[in-house]
């Protein structure tokens, strides 16, 4: 039987990007985003300057984390709650009026645990229109949260989820339908 051995990973196919744009970014990230300052415009601003399409009205917490702003779409009016990490490793797409609360994750990265050199596997995630990721919530590589759906507080996407569904748990599973009343 073979094991795990973590000598033999090698991360050579993954290209996130230029070495001197992932240090500016590095260092832009650390000061604006992940610090207490709330300086919403200069953070889109910085968004957009590093490569991320960022809508109208997007709304950047405190303490938030982003990995690559280049591979990252914000829609219109989205809000990013407090402490929210995007592990983008991936294509992270996030639709008109969504919400990220605080604490909630996108990791698009995970490891292949069947093999010994525990290779990265990467996979895009896609928020549709009105999805509300609640807080300290996680969405799995490779996930799609159709319009309108919710994963509640603490939950963990592992597979799609349905338009209008209200999705609970580990792994996440479908409650109830979402009703918005007008």
């Amino acid at each position: 039987m073979t094991s795990t051995d973590l000598s033999t990973f090698r991360n050579t196919g993954y290209r996130p990007g230029p070495p001197l744009r992932r240090l500016c970014w590095f260092v832009v990230n650390l000061m604006f985003f992940r610090s207490g300052f709330v300086f919403m415009g200069i953070k889109r601003l910085l968004l957009r300057a590093f490569g991320a399409r960022v809508g109208n009205g997007v709304v950047v917490k405190p303490h938030v984390s982003i990995k690559y702003p280049w591979k990252l779409v914000l829609g219109h009016h989205c809000w990013i709650g407090e402490g929210v990490w995007i592990d983008n490793l991936g294509m992270v797409t996030v639709g008109d009026h969504c919400c990220l609360s605080q604490g909630a994750m996108l990791l698009c990265g995970n490891h292949d645990y069947a093999k010994p050199s525990f290779d990265l596997m990467v996979g895009d995630i896609t928020l549709e229109q009105g999805v509300w990721i609640g807080a300290r919530a996680v969405v799995c590589p490779g996930v799609t949260c159709g319009e309108h759906s919710v994963l509640t507080v603490g939950s963990v996407a592992t597979h799609d989820l349905e338009a209008r569904g209200i999705y609970q748990g580990n792994p996440a599973r479908r409650i109830r339908e979402r009703n918005i009343r007008t």
